[in-house]
């Protein structure tokens, strides 16, 4: 699983950084790369969004799998 967690991580790290684009410049990099509400984007922003909630889990690593 700790594989899934760091692919989760890089995929909540380029959403963070696309937010930080439109924020910063109103620049979209999503919709630049694959169109505006385009399947392929909407795919994108739903993976970012299922990795966001993966990471929830780092908050709580005492409750961990792991043992």
């Amino acid at each position: 699983m700790e594989i899934l967690e760091k692919i989760a991580l890089v995929f909540t790290i380029i959403g963070a950084l696309n937010w930080g684009l439109i924020g910063l410049l109103d620049f979209n990099l999503v919709s630049m790369l694959f169109g505006a509400d385009s399947m392929l984007s909407n795919l994108v922003y739903i993976i970012v969004g299922v990795c966001g909630i993966i990471n929830i889990g780092l908050f709580f690593p005492h409750y961990s799998y792991k043992k």
